[in-house]
Order: structure tokens, then sequence, then C-alpha cells
């Protein structure tokens, strides 16, 4: 008999699910904000889908959630807001309004979408 290579024969299978977790919360705005000022939106403020009063907004998950910011319908730049989760006193959104743009104007509504993944992996291996 010949000499021959023996090795071993593995597979794997691996499944990822992504379970995102998509909330909005909604305000507008009662007064003018001008320009080169911060606007900043306590949790309880906000009210969700269902229009229901908000008494916290949640946590983004490390490295895999983000939330975006519209105002008056448009998605804004990224730099400009801080979002703090927590319950009222503490949670809230802080739009720094940019010196030289345009003022937030009263009845402006202000959409904030937090999204927060839950990724599960599973592997099969078979030998």
């Amino acid at each position: 008999m010949a000499l021959q290579l023996m090795k071993l024969l593995v597979t794997a299978t691996t499944t990822t699910e992504i379970v995102p977790a998509d909330t909005r919360f909604f305000h507008v705005t009662n007064a003018l904000t001008a320009a080169g000022s911060t606007l900043t939106i306590d949790a309880a403020s906000f009210f969700d889908d269902a229009g229901a009063e908000v008494t916290s907004l949640p946590t983004l998950a490390a490295n895999n959630s983000y939330f975006n910011v519209y105002v008056n319908g448009v998605l804004q730049m990224e730099g400009i807001s801080t979002y703090t989760p927590g319950a009222t006193g503490v949670g809230s959104l802080a739009i720094d309004v940019p010196a030289g743009g345009g003022d937030i104007p009263a009845d402006t509504p202000i959409v904030v979408e937090v999204l927060n993944y839950a990724p599960s992996s599973s592997t099969t291996v078979t030998t």
C-alpha cells in the first residue's frame, strides 16, 4: 500500500440572528431655539409610538446600538446631538444648534430613533 495523507474531515455551520429593537420617541418644541444655543429635551417630554408619555430613555447597548435624530423630518448629523439614557431628570437629548445656521422654530417635531441589537450565534460542528 502506498503512503497517503490522512486528514480529519470537519464541517461547521454557523447561524447568526440579528435581533434589532427599534424604539422611537417624539417631541414637539414649544419655543424657538436660536442658532448657537442648545435645545435640551428631558425624557419626560417625549412620547412614544402609542402617544404615551415616556418615563425613561433606553440604554444604548455597547458596540451594538445607535441613535438617529430627526428635526422636522430631516436626519441630523451625528455631532450635533448628545443622547443620555435614563429616567426623568437624567435621560435627555441635547441638540446643539450650530451658530450661523437656522433656528429651530416653535412647534417643530423632533424624533429620536434608538436601535439596539441583540445578536446571537450558534455553531454546529460535525466530525
